[in-house]
């Protein structure tokens, strides 16, 4: 069975910033990570969620106004050759 791992997509860096600064205050685990060229190709970055939090994170993107693109489920690309050279 695949993982799948769960971002917040953005117009702008800045909603990233504030979305991730709220969450933080609420105690909801976010990782700032680069967004995956499968989910979107605007905004460089994405917060990486559990799927546990994602009505957390809803929740407090209504409160706050946050503008979100949206909360996608990516499947984990784990490659165990990448960057192997030999």
């Amino acid at each position: 069975m695949k993982e799948v791992q769960y971002y917040v997509l953005f117009p702008n860096h800045d909603n990233g910033m504030r979305l991730h600064r709220e969450l933080k205050t609420l105690g909801v685990k976010a990782v700032i990570a680069p967004t995956p060229r499968a989910a979107s190709k605007c905004c460089g970055i994405s917060l990486l969620i559990k799927e546990e939090d994602v009505e957390t994170v809803r929740q407090c993107v209504r409160e706050h106004g946050i503008e979100i693109l949206d909360i996608t489920a990516i499947e984990k690309d784990v490659n165990p050759n990448r960057d192997r050279y030999c």
